[in-house]
């Protein structure tokens, strides 16, 4: 099989990198996403380039061709060479020496075979000549992409020993491309799920994510509550919390609103877990203020008022998750407060805290007049200050 064309196979330095990288004398391939994506019509990201060649040589020969070269990975063979597109991430074949189910030991091997056989999934594992397009298939990759399964290479115990993170990432695979599910990775991970506790936190969180934004989540997310994987490292997601994600997920479709993996955590958890839900997964602290103030409800004010108070991102979680409509803020941009504290000064307040409520006073109004020009704020301050004057 011939790689198909596509805009990514065109970007600008990716021909001259492959050719400084030998791939006209087989010594490097394109691997893994870029290949699997094409190949199902997706757009591409990232691409990576698997090489024969040793890092060292990797770095000269970039240097030789005034390529950047940085050593993002150099303990496990990954140089990034820096293209006017974008870059390209290659590493030298890799075979494992020794795994403890969170990091592995490598050496390099020239062999194709045994680089592919320490990935993670055979729809992964394809390789392509950058020249002529070959595809390079050694465990039957091409077959499980077809009839979109995401499966293993070789045991699925063994890869889950090697790599527990494959846990999640089997089901996130699913979620996004499957529709047929392997029997015997699924009763794997099943197995295995309590290995997820030897896992960083952000690993998992990373990977949760992800999860919680592919294409078929809903089903997904549900078929690990009843498999039991999230007991382990979330036991916060359950039925109830899978349910609530397929209605959030109806409700985002309904409202043209892309999903989103903070907004859909709130929704799987009870809103009384999300602090340490979102300090167990180690979350940035926007992200956990937003994950709590996800479920704090429509506020009484109106969409408007909600999203300019809370910010439309926090609006709109808010009003998803309560089941409200957000028509009203979905393509609008929240106006700036045409006043200030110095425009009351000059009315005759004194400067102090009298001026701050005051200010927040007339904001509130205007808030609820639906945010009208400066010419009436001006009149409202001049009402309210008159009457604070009496």
């Amino acid at each position: 099989m011939i790689l198909p064309a596509a805009a990514w196979r065109d970007r600008d330095g990716l021909e001259a990198l492959t050719k400084v990288l030998g791939a006209v004398e087989g010594k490097s391939r394109f691997v893994g996403g870029a290949v699997r994506d094409t190949l199902l019509g997706i757009d591409v990201a990232d691409v990576d380039i698997a090489t024969r060649l040793p890092p060292q040589e990797v770095i000269e020969r970039l240097q030789d061709a005034r390529i950047k070269a940085v050593p993002t990975g150099l303990a496990h063979g990954t140089i990034t060479a820096v293209t006017p597109a974008g870059p390209v991430e290659v590493t030298t074949l890799r075979r494992d020496v020794s795994t403890d189910g969170r990091h592995a030991i490598i050496a390099y091997t020239d062999d194709w075979r045994e680089d592919a056989a320490r990935r993670d999934f055979t729809m992964n594992a394809l390789y392509a000549d950058p020249a002529t397009g070959e595809i390079f298939d050694y465990f039957g990759g091409l077959d499980d992409l077809a009839a979109r399964r995401v499966r293993f290479i070789g045991d699925p115990l063994q890869r889950i020993a090697e790599d527990h993170l494959r846990i999640l990432r089997f089901f996130r695979f699913h979620a996004r491309f499957g529709t047929t599910i392997d029997e015997a990775g699924l009763d794997a991970c099943t197995a295995r799920a309590n290995d997820l506790m030897a896992l960083s936190r952000e690993r998992v969180a990373s990977e949760v994510l992800k999860l919680l934004v592919a294409a078929n989540a809903v089903p997904v997310v549900a078929l690990m509550v009843e498999r039991g994987i999230f007991r382990a490292v979330l036991p916060e997601i359950d039925a109830a919390g899978a349910e609530r994600l397929a209605l959030l997920s109806d409700r985002e479709t309904a409202a043209g609103i892309a999903p989103d993996p903070i907004r859909r955590l709130a929704m799987t958890i009870a809103p009384a877990a999300a602090e340490a839900v979102g300090a167990r997964l180690k979350l940035s602290n926007t992200d956990r203020k937003r994950l709590i103030a996800a479920t704090a409800g429509p506020g009484t004010e109106g969409p408007q008022a909600l999203a300019y108070r809370a910010g439309m991102t926090v609006a709109i979680d808010r009003l998803l998750i309560a089941g409200e409509d957000v028509s009203a803020i979905k393509d609008w941009t929240p106006p700036a407060f045409p006043f200030s504290g110095g425009a009351l000064v000059e009315r005759g307040l004194r400067r102090g805290p009298e001026v701050a409520a005051m200010l927040r006073q007339v904001e509130t109004r205007w808030i609820a007049e639906g945010f009208p020009d400066a010419a009436r704020v001006a009149v409202i301050a001049d009402e309210m200050v008159a009457a604070a004057v009496l």
